[in-house]
């Protein structure tokens, strides 16, 4: 077991990671604002249940094969680029389409937390960020490293659901208040979709 000292330093250094800005809390801002901070906390279920298969990775050394297969690690990011361009062209659909019948199109909460995992999954960068981060607060002196991963991983994964859900009940919030407003919400869409755009390709010519 690993202990509970090191526990709260890497709880600590996990909020700190999870806060500063990157792709996954990004897309939870763009889609809370575009659909509410239910909508984000789906998300965030979502990024945090994808979270748990880069441990398990980690964990059976999955990351260090992808990590050494150049193949394998461009069709994992290009699967996650080609998958937030489709994110950022619903978006874009939605401004055309639904305001047309001043109505507004509403995700389910299934729907959102697929795209919390595909988001997080397809991000081959994530389980390279583990393969580097969490050996450094395991010792194999605290007993089974592989056991010690799951722990540290578990803490992250507490770690995101607890900032991330932060981010969406602002974001969400936010929302919330110009949502009533056709010409805002084409706006605020437009904006989620150069988001999405800007993270695929960002991912797209992201490097090992």
């Amino acid at each position: 077991m690993i202990d509970s000292n090191v526990l709260i330093a890497f709880f600590s250094t996990s909020v700190i990671l999870a806060l500063s800005p990157g792709p996954d809390n990004l897309f939870v801002m763009a889609q809370s604002a575009q659909n509410g901070r239910t909508a984000g906390f789906y998300v965030t279920l979502g990024l945090a249940t994808g979270l748990i298969g880069h441990t398990v990775a980690v964990a059976f050394g999955l990351a260090a094969i992808v990590h050494s297969s150049v193949l394998a690690f461009g069709v994992i990011k290009f699967t996650g680029a080609a998958y937030l361009l489709y994110l950022a062209w619903q978006a874009l659909r939605a401004t055309a389409t639904t305001f047309q019948h001043r109505s507004v199109q509403v995700l389910s909460g299934g729907s959102l937390y697929r795209r919390g995992i595909i988001m997080n999954l397809t991000n081959p960068k994530v389980s390279f960020f583990f393969l580097a981060f969490l050996p450094q607060f395991a010792d194999p002196r605290h007993g089974s490293m592989m056991v010690q991963f799951f722990q540290l991983g578990g803490v992250f994964i507490m770690a995101t659901l607890l900032v991330f859900g932060v981010i969406s009940l602002f974001a969400g919030g936010l929302g919330d208040r110009f949502r009533t407003s056709p010409q805002v919400q084409k706006t605020v869409n437009r904006i989620a979709a150069l988001v999405f755009i800007g993270l695929a390709v960002k991912l797209a010519f992201s490097e090992r």
